[in-house]
């Protein structure tokens, strides 16, 4: 399974961001964006509690469309699918980080 690695940009939300976010979020380096994640982790740490981050990248932002081809409508229904099709990938990653047992 492939694990990229890059910067993740955490967000105020619920809300997806609109094209000039994006080109601002990955002129700062960003390589993808989230709501929750970045203020877990801070609660965690906070606790004093160990934290590895795992992302699910379930759509792409808003003006990504592929080259020559417009922007894709987002869709929350896209990003439900897409977590539902990654859980039993997600699984097998956090099985073999953590064995049951």
């Amino acid at each position: 399974m492939a694990l990229p690695t890059g910067v993740y940009a955490g967000r105020a939300g619920p809300s997806y961001e609109t094209p000039a976010e994006i080109r601002m979020l990955a002129t700062l380096g960003a390589d993808a964006v989230g709501m929750s994640t970045v203020l877990e982790v801070m609660a965690a740490a906070h606790a004093g509690l160990a934290v590895a981050g795992v992302s699910c990248i379930t759509n792409r932002a808003a003006g990504l469309g592929g080259a020559g081809s417009a922007p894709a409508r987002l869709s929350h229904r896209e990003v439900l699918e897409v977590g539902r099709r990654s859980a039993g990938a997600l699984r097998e990653l956090l099985l073999a980080f953590a064995p049951e047992g």
